[in-house]
């Protein structure tokens, strides 16, 4: 009954299954894994910092910012240089401007420092000058995609898309830090500006695509599984009606168009058999010689006539 599992067409069936099967469940746990992931830095983020999370630190001992170090208070030293506006953020439900000063470390490299935030076409307040101590939650440089980051282009000059060393490398010439501060307490005119999840963390639109991609994949496990089940049956159902009889063996039957045989002891149609048109003719040349032959009578009773008159007319000449 089953050995039609045995056959080409049903290998590769099953090595498809077996195949796509643990391919989607795997696919799915990992696509889980990372909403679950994200719902923990959430988590992580919406907790109180302790005491010692509070306790500011160099610079350098944080570095490289990671999601243990992102928000940390770090702090640095040197004296502020040029200064930026970062159009197109937003804080308070207010569209406004990031003030972004590069403060130039002991060390020759400079940190971007974002002062604080004013309201769009306010003037930005001067930096102050010289040597200045701060302090503020480190954050990682920004990349394309996150949220404010302008990428239609052509902002006016002393304007920054988004924050990173790779869009000041070509602005400054000294070596730009990979990661930027936000000051605790803001310079006076400007607000203070909260730290942000480093990315790829919490929940946000991305998080919830992770939780929908990992339904999909368990979703094709399932499937697969159907679409195997569907096609075992109808097989098993094709085997019994072939062992009963129900379906037809191939080439069976007389062909579409084909007139069926006649049986043993049938005349043929006058129709349609094969000398149906011999028939025919037969009984057109019958006809035809049932119309000549009074003629002929006709002609043979008239010469016979002829001949008697013809003898007679001798007869009286010669007496």
């Amino acid at each position: 009954m089953y050995r039609f599992l045995l056959t080409p067409r049903w290998w590769g069936i099953n090595l498809f299954a077996v195949l796509a099967i643990p391919l989607c469940i795997f696919m799915g746990t990992w696509q889980l894994g990372r909403f679950e992931d994200r719902a923990e830095a959430q988590k992580e983020a919406e907790r109180a910092p302790t005491a010692e999370e509070l306790k500011p630190r160099p610079l350098g001992q944080l570095l490289p910012v990671d999601k243990e170090t992102s928000g940390r208070t770090a702090t640095a030293e040197g004296r502020y240089g040029e200064q930026f506006l970062v159009p197109g953020r937003k804080l308070d439900d207010l569209t406004g401007s990031y003030v972004l000063t590069l403060l130039k470390t002991d060390g020759g490299r400079v940190l971007p420092v974002i002062r604080g935030w004013l309201p769009a076409g306010a003037a930005a307040p001067a930096a102050p000058t010289g040597r200045v101590s701060v302090a503020g939650a480190l954050q990682a440089s920004e990349t394309v995609g996150k949220d404010g980051v302008h990428t239609a282009g052509g902002l006016p000059e002393g304007q920054l898309a988004m924050i990173s060393a790779a869009a000041l490398v070509n602005l400054v010439p000294d070596e730009v830090y990979d990661a930027y501060i936000t000051l605790n307490r803001a310079d006076a005119g400007l607000k203070a500006v909260p730290a942000t999840l480093p990315e790829g963390t919490g929940l946000d639109l991305k998080a919830f695509q992770n939780l929908g991609y990992s339904g999909e994949w368990y979703a094709g496990v399932a499937f697969i599984l159907f679409m195997w089940f569907r096609f075992f049956r109808r097989e098993v159902e094709l085997q019994k009606d072939a062992a009963l009889g129900l379906v037809p063996e191939t080439g069976s039957g007389p062909g579409p168009g084909t007139a069926p045989d006649a049986g043993p002891g049938t005349a043929p149609n006058a129709e349609t058999g094969p000398d149906a048109g011999l028939d025919t003719d037969t009984d057109t040349d019958t006809d035809t010689n049932t119309d000549t032959e009074p003629k002929s009578d006709t002609k043979s009773e008239s010469g016979r006539e002829s001949g008697a008159e013809a003898g007679a007319g001798a007869g009286r000449a010669s007496g």
